[in-house]
């Protein structure tokens, strides 16, 4: 009778894989499942440094939205401002940059408004067109101030029509002066006299050097005159 040799397992009565690797991949069942990692402990001197470099982070943007903050109101738009002439019985608004003056530098005229030094607007009561008509008398009074405020080589004219304001009515004339130094710069000159029933006003508006912008601000002053 043939006898089997019964050889014993080297795992005994363990099966593989083992309940606990079951749900592994092949490189767990054979090192094992990854351990969790251990914790890192940061020591006191890198924690105090840590929270003093937030710190410091969190006041310098406080600080850089402050000055910004403070950098907006200081270029956002003031008020309008309004020059009121008692004496010509007018008042109109000024364009932002532009101020009221005190003396205006011309003879005659009761108020004045100036941007920096390169332009200016000022009023004065008018005397009686009756006779002559509105565009006369303008014609007039900017060949009288061309000729005292622009002392041009060549003046040419560069506008001439009629305009009606804030209830007034009348006539407006620009001149463009040229220098042949080179020195000055080309002047502009607009001279605009204004009628409502018995009383008249005139409004002059100088840029030097002329400037489109400063022509459309001193034409925005004659149109919100009132």
């Amino acid at each position: 009778m043939d006898e089997h040799r019964i050889e014993r397992r080297p795992y005994g009565d363990r099966a593989w894989p083992p309940p606990e690797a079951e749900g592994l991949p092949p490189s767990a069942r054979l090192y094992g499942a990854p351990a969790p990692p251990s914790r890192v402990r940061v020591p006191p001197w890198l924690r105090r440094a840590l929270v003093f470099a937030l710190a410091l982070a969190a006041g310098v943007a406080l600080v850089a939205g402050s000055v910004a903050f403070v950098v907006s109101l200081l270029h956002a738009p003031g008020p309008q401002v309004d020059v009121a002439d008692p004496a010509a019985g007018v008042s109109y608004p000024l364009p932002q940059g532009w101020r009221r003056g005190t003396v205006p530098p011309v003879t005659g005229f009761t108020s004045v408004a100036t941007a920096g030094g390169s332009a200016l607007v000022m009023t004065r009561p008018g005397d009686s067109v009756a006779v002559s008509g509105p565009r006369a008398a303008t014609l007039d009074l900017a060949d009288l101030y061309g000729r005292l405020l622009l002392h041009g080589d060549t003046v040419d004219v560069v506008d001439d029509r009629p305009i009606t304001v804030g209830g007034y009515s009348g006539h407006s004339r620009a001149l463009r002066a040229s220098y042949t130094d080179v020195v000055n710069q080309p002047s502009y000159l607009r001279v605009t006299l204004l009628t409502k029933d018995d009383r008249s006003v005139v409004v002059l508006g100088l840029a030097q050097p002329d400037d489109p912008a400063r022509r459309a601000e001193i034409d925005a002053v004659v149109r919100g005159l009132r």
